[in-house]
């Protein structure tokens, strides 16, 4: 199991890239969402970083991070989802995991339990694995890929619809999650949690 974490974006409607944020009491939203991905049962993590990407290696390596994780720049991040998702596949696609599990860096509710119940229900189908997390039926993240699906997801990811055309088509298995989260991201400040408060990491 690999873990692929996109947090190449700009964040322009929360004001500066979500790979800088940082929670009111000072945790770092990429330090948390890659250790989540561990404790989630990843042996290996790639991040993709797009905007302001040095600022946000430096916050991996502020947290110890950078032995631990593969980085990989979309040059192409502007484009959207699609682009870090293209990116982050291609850079698995020499590994020898037999599927992906893929979140993102702005889930702050999102934990261990949740990636652990996505990867479960995944198991038994291995690299034909294909699982969306679901909240209350609605869509969201994590996603788990099986290796078998890699190229077709790769080849269809465009702009902000990531693989969701892809999931749709080819019957991705809902892994309802709604009584461990909400799974929402975060898009502006006002969809923070009212104990966070929004500060760059430094």
């Amino acid at each position: 199991m690999h873990g692929l974490l996109l947090a190449a974006g700009a964040g322009r409607r929360m004001g500066l890239p979500k790979a800088l944020l940082r929670d009111g009491r000072g945790g770092s939203f990429l330090l948390r969402a890659v250790a989540l991905l561990a404790e989630g049962g990843c042996e290996r993590v790639t991040v993709v970083l797009g905007a302001s990407s040095e600022e946000a290696r430096a916050v991996l390596a502020g947290g110890g991070h950078v032995r631990d994780v593969e980085v990989v720049v979309a040059e192409d991040w502007a484009e959207g989802m699609g682009a870090s998702l293209r990116a982050g596949l291609t850079a698995v696609a020499g590994s020898d995991a037999d599927a992906v599990l893929v979140s993102l860096v702005d889930l702050p509710d999102v934990d261990e339990a949740v990636l652990r119940r996505v990867v479960a229900t995944g198991a038994p189908d291995g690299a034909a694995a294909l699982v969306r997390a679901t909240y209350g039926g609605r869509p969201g993240h994590p996603v788990l890929l099986g290796r078998d699906h890699w190229a077709g997801v790769a080849a269809t990811a465009h702009g902000d619809q990531g693989a969701r055309a892809y999931l749709t088509d080819h019957g991705a298995v809902p892994c309802e999650c709604g009584d461990l989260a909400t799974g929402r991201d975060v898009d502006r400040p006002d969809d923070l949690p009212e104990s966070s408060d929004i500060g760059v990491e430094r």
